[in-house]
C-alpha cells in the first residue's frame, strides 16, 4: 500500500479549480518532487497534502488515514506522521533553534523537560547544527535556518517529510549541502519525502520519482523517473521545464 494515496482531488480558490480529478501516489520510502511552472498548483496540492487546506472533492489517505472525510481524532493520528520544512523555515524569531525544535515535542509528549532537551540536542546534531541551541534565529544564516526548521519537523520521528523549496535563496555551495543532508536523512531513517520544488539539481540528483503539475491541464501531464522524464517524455511542456542546466549528477537508488 502506498503511504500516501490522492483520489480524484479537485482544488479550487473561489470558483476557480486549480487542480482537476487528480490521482497520485507516494510509496513508502521514496524522495518524490512535485514539479511544474508557477502557478500550476504545487504549493496548493502541497497545503491539502498536509490538511491546511480541505478539497473542494476527492479524498487524501496518509498511511490509510483519510484526513479529507475522517473525524478529528484521526486526523491528529495522521498529522502526528508528518513533518513539515517550510519554505521560509518558519521559525519563531523570539525563541532560541532549541525552544523551536522542543514545540512539537512539548505539544504532542509527556516527556520531562529532561527528556526533551536530550531529543533536541539529538535532532540538532542529525542536521548538523549542535552548539547552536541558544542561538536566535537571527543569528544563524539562512543555510542553518532551513537546517533547523529541518530539525524541528524531524522532532517527532514523522513517516513522512514535506519539504517546500527546501534550497530557495541559497547559494550553489549551501545547497549541495542541504541536498546532501536529505539523502542522508532518506538513507539513515527511510523517510518518506515529498518536495515541493523547481531546483533541477533536487529533481535530478535528489528525487527518485517527479510527478510533474502543468497549470493548463489543471493536474498531472508526466510522471516517472526524472532522467526519464527529462531524456524520454515527448510533452513539449515537460522537455521545456527541463531544458535548463544543472550541475550535479544523480546519485541516489530507489526501488519499489
Amino acid at each position: 500500500m502506498p503511504i500516501i494515496q490522492v483520489r480524484d482531488l479537485e482544488a479550487r480558490y473561489g470558483d476557480d479549480p486549480i487542480l482537476k480529478n487528480l490521482h497520485m501516489q507516494v510509496y513508502r520510502g521514496e524522495i518524490l518532487a512535485i514539479i511544474g511552472g508557477s502557478g500550476c498548483g504545487k504549493t496548493t496540492l502541497l497545503r491539502h497534502l498536509v490538511g491546511l487546506k480541505e478539497p473542494f472533492a476527492g479524498r487524501i489517505l496518509i498511511d490509510g488515514i483519510d484526513i479529507t472525510s475522517g473525524d478529528e481524532r484521526s486526523f491528529e493520528q495522521a498529522l502526528t506522521k508528518i513533518g513539515i520544512l517550510f519554505q521560509g523555515g518558519a521559525l519563531f524569531g523570539s525563541m532560541t533553534i532549541a525552544e523551536n525544535v522542543a514545540l512539537p515535542i512539548q505539544e504532542f509528549t509527556d516527556l520531562p523537560p529532561s527528556a526533551i532537551a536530550t531529543l533536541v540536542r539529538m535532532k540538532m546534531c542529525s542536521v548538523d547544527l549542535g552548539g547552536y541551541e541558544n542561538h536566535l534565529p537571527s543569528e544563524i544564516s539562512g543555510g542553518m535556518i532551513k537546517r533547523a526548521a529541518l530539525a524541528r519537523a524531524l522532532a517527532l520521528n514523522p513517516e513522512i517529510l514535506f519539504l517546500d523549496e527546501p534550497t530557495a535563496g541559497l547559494d550553489p555551495v549551501i545547497s549541495a549541502e542541504i541536498e546532501e543532508l536529505i539523502l542522508r536523512i532518506n538513507h539513515s531513517l527511510g523517510i518518506t519525502m515529498v518536495i515541493i520544488t523547481h531546483s533541477l539539481n533536487i529533481i535530478l540528483r535528489v528525487a527518485h520519482r517527479a510527478v510533474m503539475l502543468d497549470k493548463s491541464a489543471k493536474g498531472i501531464v508526466a510522471q516517472g523517473d526524472p532522467n526519464e522524464l527529462k531524456s524520454n517524455c515527448p510533452n513539449p511542456v515537460v522537455r521545456q521545464f527541463f531544458n535548463r542546466q544543472a550541475n550535479l549528477p544523480r546519485q541516489v537508488v530507489w526501488r519499489h
